[in-house]
């Protein structure tokens, strides 16, 4: 770890608490932005959502992928074995009715 001091104008952790209002420091804002100027609260719920959009966006896209895989990994085996029973069971009744159709014509 180095034993550099930080040049003087970068504020210390002390002074950054001690420069912001009690308020701001209470409700957990920051010193930086406490002394922002001030915004329509229209305009900061709209830049607040758009970021929030760009974010969850991706981020429930990602998660709703993740889901679909894990559900997949765990429905192939079952669906493997339903389709199966069922191609089995469809190509059973089609030989059955091939072979009953070749019985009546050699019947008829």
């Amino acid at each position: 770890m180095s034993s550099r001091q930080p040049p003087r104008v970068v504020p210390t952790l002390t002074e950054v608490v001690a420069t912001a209002p009690p308020r701001a420091r209470e409700s957990g804002v920051t010193a930086a932005s406490a002394t922002l100027p001030p915004i329509d609260e229209e305009q900061l719920v709209h830049r607040i959502v758009q970021r929030v959009d760009l974010t969850l966006e991706v981020r429930l896209r990602d998660a709703l992928a993740r889901a679909v895989m894990e559900h997949t990994r765990v429905l192939a085996p079952l669906l493997r074995d339903k389709v199966e029973e069922v191609v089995r069971q469809s190509v059973a009744d089609a030989l059955a009715a091939e072979l009953d159709a070749l019985q009546r014509t050699r019947d008829g």
